[in-house]
């Protein structure tokens, strides 16, 4: 009997419509184009502008686009899983409110939460899910309303971060596609240097760390730069090695999109041409949980079955890994 491994077997995204460019930051911080141009890649951001719509909206609308062009029936999802930073609010969770709006009504849901390594982990998990043989069909959505904890008078993050979502679809095969290998891993240091101080039981949201403006993310760069350079590097080559794999046999690095300069360092680590290397940090910045869905939802069409790809992503906590799966089918 062949082993059943978890195979992507469909995709979807959702950005909103408002894009924010580098011109109109110059209007709003000091820094310019070429500045950010040349330190991040990214030329524009979208932001979810709409008062009253959170990060279940956009999880909502990329799992409806999955969905809709992939005739999935959603009463058959048996859990949707919401990987994301932005919740619509504490307690309440938004994969539950999320799988009853899009009509997963034989789901159960949760969220998962590992800052830009959310939607890796949540890979790990929903395999996890899959190759236990209880489930036939996991819902992952990776997504993130940043805007929600950007402070726009700061010029280190403001010119980082968007919003949207991407959508995956996890079920069983028996054909050695899917779900391949990981080497996943977290270092508590990080809390000292990608966090946000206040809203949490350390630090309760109060008068005074709302002026001081302690709910918005607080990232120190050069450290984060530094550790994030490193270690996407050092579990991608890992990967290699335990697989047997060659840049000659991988045919994609699909690569968290927090910034050119370490997206090209992890694929010259691993010896991968620019031509094998997914990217769309120009257009969406880092949109957190979302940038890992959203490059499958873009480069869906290039990607042929039987490709090989290698995922690796960094993120607060400090948390980050790396992912070999064989894809599953051509579009």
């Amino acid at each position: 009997m062949n082993k059943t491994t978890a195979a992507i077997t469909a995709v979807g995204k959702y950005v909103p419509d408002y894009v924010l460019t580098n011109k109109e930051l110059e209007t709003m911080v000091d820094t310019n184009d070429e500045w950010i141009t040349t330190r991040t890649g990214i030329k524009e951001r979208r932001i979810l502008k709409e008062e009253g719509k959170g990060t279940s909206f956009l999880a909502i609308k990329a799992a409806e686009d999955l969905i809709e062009r992939n005739n999935i029936d959603p009463k058959e999802i048996d859990l949707v899983i919401v990987a994301t930073a932005t919740p619509d609010m504490l307690v309440a969770s938004t994969a539950v409110y999320t799988a009853t709006k899009i009509g997963a009504v034989n789901a159960f849901a949760f969220d998962l939460q590992a800052a830009c390594s959310s939607f890796l982990y949540g890979m790990s998990v929903a395999s996890s899910y899959i190759e236990s043989g209880r489930y036939k069909k996991v819902l992952l959505i990776g997504a993130d309303k940043m805007s929600s904890i950007i402070d726009y008078t700061d010029r280190a993050t403001c010119i980082i971060f968007g919003d949207g979502a991407g959508a995956t679809l996890f079920e069983p095969n028996t054909d050695g596609y899917g779900f391949q290998d990981e080497y996943l891993r977290s270092d508590g240091v990080g809390r000292d240097f990608l966090k946000i101080e206040a809203g949490g039981s350390i630090l309760p949201p109060s008068a005074d760390t709302i002026k001081s403006r302690q709910h918005f993310v607080h990232q120190e760069g050069r450290t984060v730069f530094k550790f994030a350079v490193s270690n996407m590097a050092d579990v991608s080559e890992k990967i290699l090695e335990r697989n047997n794999l060659t840049k000659e046999t991988v045919n994609w690095l699909v690569p968290h999109q927090a910034n050119k300069r370490i997206i090209e360092a992890t694929a010259n680590r691993i010896g991968l041409d620019d031509s094998k290397v997914m990217m769309n940090i120009s257009k969406y910045g880092n949109t957190t949980s979302a940038t890992l869905p959203l490059l499958l939802a873009d480069y869906e069409k290039e990607l042929k079955k039987g490709d090989n790809l290698i995922f690796a992503a960094f993120g607060g906590g400090f948390t980050w890994g790396s992912i070999y799966l064989k894809w599953a089918y051509n579009k």
